[in-house]
């Protein structure tokens, strides 16, 4: 059964930092890309930073190019989101996701208010 679990969301002040991670089970994790997304209250789900299955190459939203950065660890099943200059359109809840499978995590809640 294909699991992701999040954590590491907070309340951080605009301009804070935050790392979240997600521990993914179920499949094969080294062998597929990994990804965050954030859906903000009222919006839709969006894509925000994918990660190739070694980790070199990444991509990014260009709402947080140069703030944020994706990385993984596949002998720990784990994905990270180290995010900087955190803003206050920042604040969503951020679910970790392997494009090759329809399943989605709980999420965690990162709320950026002063």
């Amino acid at each position: 059964q294909v699991q992701f679990v999040e954590s590491g969301g907070g309340l951080v002040q605009p301009g804070g930092s935050l790392t979240l991670s997600c521990i993914a089970s179920g499949f094969t994790f080294g062998a597929f890309p990994m990804s965050w997304y954030r859906q903000a209250p009222g919006k839709e789900r969006e894509l925000v930073a994918r990660v190739g299955t070694v980790g070199i190459l990444t991509n990014y939203a260009d709402s947080v190019k140069g703030r944020f950065t994706i990385s993984r660890v596949n002998v720990k099943n784990t994905v990270y989101l180290h995010m900087n200059s955190l803003k206050p359109e920042d604040t969503a809840v951020y679910y970790c996701k392997s494009p090759a499978h329809d399943y989605w995590g709980q999420g965690t809640q990162v709320t950026v208010s002063s």
